[in-house]
């Protein structure tokens, strides 16, 4: 046996630190060397263990998130409980009169059988629409000044504070105010009198509504458009009021909800007619709130039925025209 020492194989690990492996030994072909194992991936790397859902189900949190959700469910429908149980007894008591003849006749007098609504549910389409004409212009307008021309001069605060106190004025001032103004000047109680009432009442609404729809407007949009030379009236027109047009049309909605069964303004200004509307409209004008407001309070059964057919209708008619304004407005916003 030779003293002499053999020489130390580098990639023992009492000489130099190993070295890499080479191509060839990783790929297995370098003197049929075995290929290269790869060491398995440290446990942080891998999949985590899916969480216990039983536990999760049972916590504390998810407890109290259910206990919760079910008692704003509750108390939501306690909130509507009222609105659906009115709806249930229009539906009941006023749906048995519902036919043709209701809305092709003229109302009953005291002891007579039929009969319908006929000339009221034309004549509240003609105060509406004379008061829409004055308040939508007039509350748009306003809110255009307050929100986008003069949001803080004194004129605007002065404006805000007076349709903010104007929108808890009393129904039956407005009608006072129509009547003193109408009224007395023209000698007649008229449509263009119950229409003057019902648009005092519609303003405030308006105004509110509009002008803060247009000051959710986003400030970019304006800027944008001024960025491209356009006068602040073209943006007001172009850019803010198309944008806030959903917003002005619920606005507009509500007012003309409200209007329309309004009583008290029109015993003033409109009073009632037994017969159909004719092109003067200086002339006691029906309506659907003051008839049921008579009919409600007859001695007489037929009167009775028809007065609550006529919510009923009244009822109808504010949801149809909520309903066909926002699909318009939808379909006017995707355009």
């Amino acid at each position: 046996m030779s003293d002499t020492p053999k020489p130390e194989d580098p990639r023992s690990p009492r000489g130099n630190p190993p070295l890499q492996p080479g191509l060839g030994e990783v790929m297995g072909v370098a003197g049929g060397l075995p290929p290269l194992t790869v060491a398995p991936p440290p446990p942080s790397l891998e999949a985590p263990e899916p969480p216990n859902l039983d536990r999760r189900l049972r916590s504390r949190r998810t407890f109290v998130n259910v206990v919760f959700s079910v008692l704003i469910a509750v108390m939501a429908f306690v909130a509507l409980l009222p609105l659906l149980s009115v709806l249930a007894m229009l539906l009941v008591q006023g749906g048995q009169r519902l036919s043709l003849a209701l809305f092709v006749e003229l109302p009953p007098a005291a002891g007579m059988e039929g009969g319908g609504i006929g000339n009221a549910i034309l004549g509240t389409l003609l105060m509406v629409g004379i008061a829409s004409l004055i308040a939508v212009p007039v509350g748009i307008l306003g809110a255009v000044y307050t929100a986008e021309f003069g949001p803080e001069t004194k004129i605007a605060g002065t404006v805000r504070f007076a349709v903010k106190v104007l929108s808890g004025l009393p129904s039956v001032l407005a009608g006072l105010f129509a009547y003193a103004a109408v009224v007395l000047w023209t000698g007649h109680y008229s449509a263009v009198a119950g229409g003057v009432a019902l648009s005092i009442l519609m303003v405030p609404t308006v105004l509110l509504t509009a002008e803060q729809a247009i000051k959710m407007v986003p400030q970019r949009m304006r800027e944008a458009a001024i960025g491209m030379g356009a006068t602040p009236t073209q943006v007001t027109l172009h850019v803010v009021l198309p944008t806030a047009l959903p917003g002005i049309v619920t606005g507009v909605m509500l007012a003309v909800a409200r209007a329309a069964g309004e009583t008290a303004p029109l015993l003033f200004t409109a009073m009632f007619s037994n017969y159909w509307l004719t092109r003067n409209l200086m002339e006691p004008t029906p309506s659907l709130a003051v008839l049921i407001y008579n009919f409600s309070t007859s001695a007489f059964p037929n009167q009775i039925e028809i007065a609550w057919s006529a919510s009923l209708v009244l009822v109808f008619l504010v949801l149809v025209a909520n309903i066909v304004a926002q699909i318009w407005t939808a379909r006017s916003h995707k355009l």
